[in-house]
């Protein structure tokens, strides 16, 4: 079995920070969102891997994530040049993909439940589509499957006014290579785009073994600025242990479960995790509270932070005012005077510098 990770697109709804970068390589717990994917599917046992990429990030995603070699995987790369749908990506992919069962998958999702089960379900059926979903809140917000009661897909329907359920498509699925003769028989959409969801609603009609499963856990969409804080938190809350190669001196004081990356020099700041701190930082008069991610070479100077993503290079120099539930992009600069509100809350692009005087 192979897997297809799609990693393209324009990533508006977390702009400004990608406007400059691609939306999959925004850290989570200072980790590549599209990282965890990988591990995910590596770890389920496949690494045949192809990724879709953009003209605009793709050079930047295949030079941050190379050949496949960190993750135990063989990774090749395929060039979507442009947003055409879904499955305009698998339509593409299919000189990689041939005639394999693959795995799709989402580059900018987080799921905690472990995908080898449903690989072996789907291959112990023998379907032609599983598709995983999740109950949410707001069904009309996505790609909704009504299903019947042995887990049967009867339909998908996008942002239904009226949803037959409250289970959204998470955007992982599972394919035989009978997906791609579906993909050829349907047409682009009203917003010029080949439909996953039509192709699966085509072997639907056929009709071809199609079914569905709920994950179990959270799952994480992080295309937002809260979407992506939350799924820090919860990294942070899950998945985090205890690290220090840093340098702490003895004006500090660090509480609970903290990672410090080699060559930070930590001086008289008070750090309160979970908080994961990146390598060659320098911290020095700050409070960093829980739920904090600090990249490779930030300075934080005069600061206090909390439940916030400060990116590499970023500078935050003189802010006595906590900063909270922010994003603060790479190599920003923010720098605030004093008689400032109690609270600040940011989102920071790329290169940006902010002075509030």
């Amino acid at each position: 079995m192979k897997a297809l990770i799609l990693s393209g697109g324009k990533g508006t709804r977390l702009r400004p920070l990608t406007y400059t970068g691609a939306k999959q390589l925004v850290p989570v717990a200072n980790k590549p969102i599209l990282w965890y994917g990988i591990e995910a599917i590596v770890a389920a046992g496949i690494t045949d891997i192809g990724i879709i990429i953009s003209p605009e990030t793709g050079e930047e995603i295949k030079n941050k994530t190379g050949n496949g070699d960190r993750f135990g995987a063989s990774i090749t790369y395929i060039l979507q040049d442009k947003p055409a749908g879904l499955a305009h990506a698998v339509k593409i992919a299919q000189p990689f993909l041939g005639d394999s069962p693959f795995l799709m998958y989402l580059g900018d999702n987080l799921v905690e439940s472990d995908l080898h089960l449903f690989i072996e379900d789907f291959k112990t059926r023998k379907l032609d589509a599983l598709t995983l979903l999740c109950p949410v809140s707001n069904p009309s917000a996505f790609g909704v499957a009504k299903v019947d009661e042995q887990g049967r897909v009867l339909q998908l329907i996008e942002k239904p006014k009226v949803p037959p359920s409250n289970l959204a498509l998470v955007g992982i699925y599972l394919f035989s290579s009978t997906v791609h003769n579906a993909i050829a028989n349907i047409q682009p959409s009203a917003r010029g785009e080949l439909e996953i969801t039509d192709a699966i609603q085509y072997l639907i009609d056929q009709p071809k073994q199609v079914e569905a499963r709920q994950l179990t856990g959270w799952w994480l969409d992080t295309g937002k600025k809260d979407d992506l804080l939350e799924a820090n938190r919860i990294i942070l809350d899950t998945r985090l242990e205890t690290s220090i190669e840093g340098e702490v001196d003895e004006n500090s004081q660090v509480i609970g479960r903290v990672q410090i990356g080699s060559r930070s020099k930590i001086v008289n700041c008070t750090i309160r995790g979970p908080v994961t701190i990146g390598s060659n930082c320098h911290l020095e008069n700050c409070f960093i509270g829980p739920y904090s991610s600090v990249a490779d070479q930030v300075s934080l100077i005069d600061a206090d932070l909390e439940h916030s993503v400060i990116l590499e290079g970023a500078k935050v120099v003189g802010i006595q005012q906590r900063i909270v539930d922010s994003v603060i992009g790479q190599r920003a600069q923010l720098k605030v005077a004093p008689q400032r509100p109690k609270a600040l809350r940011f989102l920071i692009g790329d290169d940006s510098q902010i002075e509030l005087v």
